[in-house]
């Protein structure tokens, strides 16, 4: 009897740490992105992922400069900006998220053509790819992606809810 009882307490106790670590490897990960130009937010992103999968939006953001001698609006240009978040490790204490980014800058001057007709601003490409940023739970962490003209940082904030046993 007193054998089969350990018998019994054993398996309970392997089930149950399988049950724990079958939830931390699939926990899921509520992470806020803001990204920041030159001191200004500009844009958020904000979902609920789960440990080794990945989450990719795009935002789109369009503008038109009032370009030419006669200062008419044209120059439409497509501000994307494309995000893939992979939470790759998580527990209450942090999260760890692996992140890759495509932008699409506005330069901050306005160029003139020879007779003084203005310009749009050149659009850039900018890519960035951070494999492990470690975020503290619940607390904001700033990755600068460009230094300057302009400055460019994403602010992350992510949590995971704490392992639950029954």
């Amino acid at each position: 009897m007193w054998k089969n009882s350990v018998v019994l307490l054993s398996a309970a106790l392997f089930a149950a740490s399988n049950a724990a670590h079958a939830q931390s490897a699939t926990a899921p990960v509520h992470w806020q992105l803001q990204v920041v130009r030159d001191g200004q937010q500009i844009d958020a992103f904000e979902a609920t992922t789960a440990v080794g999968q990945a989450y990719t939006t795009t935002h789109h953001h369009e503008v038109v400069h009032d370009v030419g001698c006669k200062d008419r609006p044209a120059g439409n240009i497509d501000l994307a900006r494309t995000l893939t978040v992979s939470p790759t490790q998580a527990s209450p204490a942090s999260v760890t998220l692996a992140i890759d980014a495509q932008e699409t800058l506005e330069g901050d001057t306005a160029q003139q053509t020879p007779e003084g007709c203005k310009l749009p601003p050149q659009p850039r490409q900018v890519t960035a790819s951070h494999p492990g940023l470690t975020v503290p739970g619940g607390q904001w962490v700033t990755w600068t992606i460009v230094d300057k003209n302009p400055t460019l940082a994403y602010r992350v904030r992510a949590s995971a809810p704490p392992v639950q046993t029954n």
